[in-house]
């Protein structure tokens, strides 16, 4: 490529290549490019300024013009651009001739005279050498190395005569401090003397104070003889009292413990009479709840369909409307007031054939559905009666991932092997005696079972009607 030969990229329509010579039209001959020459080590001023200059350029390049390594840093601002992204820059300058001919284009022409006197040849000598570096790294006009070399030998003067400069201001500086140092000398040595002079008169002063201080310690040790005889003295008649103080305590502990040992046996006994009296009482409670069990299971009793006074309005009494008015009193067996009846009583327990009731009720629709339906209506009679409400289904159905029941409704799947009528039995055999528990079933077998533990069966029919009234 023309732009890595010779002295590197050439502001446009500059067809002259290094050294004057016309080189020939790329296109169809055989001409062979010059090698490329080296890059020049730059002194850091020519680098800082050389990364300043790129990086405030960048923000002039169209995005696709940055080299891809760059891209992020012309992300930054100008300064911190420079200082943080100073050494990727200044190797994309090095190693993408394209890259830096597209910063020079932006440079050269806003330094005014000093980029068009350095395109045109060496600027004059009054010019900053480090900018003249500069931008002749960037530009590589005709004779650029020469410009750099005479920049750097120009900086290096400075840099030499600056450090002459300095070296001779540190000795002037040196030889200044060293005859103050020497006046401070003089003015601490007369101060040295007379403080030595005032120590002498203080030990002086404090040889007498010692004499003082001894006699006072004396003195002191004398008093401190007859304050530890008073001492002895005043904690002798202290033990003896705080003797006296320990003998009483320890009786009134023995006395306090005597109390406890009393009042703990009192405890004792009234607990004993208590847990006695709780255990008749019990007994008498549990004695007379599984007699009205028995005899409920001894008798078969279902819930009252007539009650006396019906009876006695049958025969001894008209009702308005005929004797057929009577027949209202009746409740039908699947009539859904019988299972309200039974839910109103304290502590009811509904446990349901879930299958039984879904595939008589709602046959067409899938297996699922008929769950989520049957549970869903379930959820809202347990909200309205409060009653405890389990569902059993079959366990050959049990699918994974089922939805959470609604509260108060329990969800339950008989285990391999066994069906829901066995799990609703032993339901029912769990529950204490004396507990309402009605069993929603059309299988006799099941009704047969649960009736004979004292619960309440009811068909399926009876629960379908109170979802629908429902």
């Amino acid at each position: 490529m023309s732009d890595q030969a010779g002295d590197g990229p050439r502001p446009v329509g500059d067809a002259t290549p290094p050294g004057g010579a016309a080189q020939p039209d790329a296109i169809g001959t055989d001409a062979i490019e010059p090698e490329p020459e080296p890059e020049p080590l730059l002194p850091e001023p020519v680098r800082t300024r050389v990364t300043a200059l790129a990086a405030s350029a960048m923000a002039q390049l169209p995005a696709a013009e940055i080299p891809a390594p760059l891209r992020r840093v012309a992300n930054f601002a100008p300064n911190r651009r420079a200082r943080l992204g100073g050494p990727a820059i200044l190797t994309q300058l090095a190693a993408d001739p394209l890259f830096r001919q597209r910063i020079a284009a932006k440079v050269v022409p806003d330094t005014g005279d000093l980029g068009t006197a350095i395109e045109a040849g060496p600027p004059s000598a009054g010019a900053d050498p480090v900018e003249i570096a500069a931008l002749a790294y960037l530009g590589r006009p005709a004779g650029w190395l020469a410009m750099i070399d005479m920049a750097i030998e120009s900086v290096r003067a400075d840099v030499d005569s600056a450090a002459t400069e300095a070296q001779f201001r540190e000795i002037e500086t040196r030889a200044a401090r060293a005859e103050h140092e020497r006046a401070v000398a003089r003015v601490e040595l007369e101060k040295l003397r007379d403080e030595s002079a005032r120590l002498r008169e203080e030990l002086a002063a404090i040889r007498d104070e010692s004499r003082a201080v001894a006699r006072e310690l004396r003195e002191m040790r004398t008093r401190e003889r007859r304050a530890a005889e008073l001492l002895a003295i005043e904690r002798g008649r202290i033990a003896r009292t705080a003797a006296d103080h320990d003998a009483e305590v320890r009786r009134l502990r023995a006395r306090l413990a005597e109390a406890e040992d009393a009042a703990g046996a009192q405890r004792s006994a009234a607990s004993r009479v208590r847990q006695v009296d709780d255990a008749r009482l019990w007994l008498l409670l549990e004695t007379i709840g599984q007699a009205a069990s028995g005899l409920r299971r001894e008798l078969a009793l279902e819930p009252a369909q007539v009650l006396p006074a019906d009876a006695v309005a049958d025969e001894f009494a008209d009702r308005p409307g005929g004797k057929d008015a009577t027949a209202g009193r009746a409740l039908d067996a699947n009539d859904p007031a019988r299972l309200d009846q039974l839910l109103a009583l304290p502590r009811a327990h509904l446990i349901i054939d879930g299958y039984n009731v879904t595939k008589s009720g709602f046959p067409d629709i899938s297996l699922e559905q008929q769950r989520n339906r049957l549970v869903g209506a379930m959820g809202g009679i347990a909200a309205q009666t409060g009653a405890e409400v389990t569902v059993v289904f079959d366990g050959a159905d049990r699918v994974v991932g089922l939805p959470s029941p609604p509260r108060g409704v329990r969800v339950l799947f008989s285990r391999k092997g066994e069906l829901a009528d066995e799990l609703i039995r032993r339901l029912v055999r769990a529950e204490p005696a004396g507990r309402p528990i009605i069993v929603i079933s059309t299988d006799r077998e099941v009704a047969d079972g649960v009736r004979r533990h004292g619960a309440y069966p009811l068909t399926s029919e009876t629960l379908l009607r109170r979802i629908a009234r429902a």
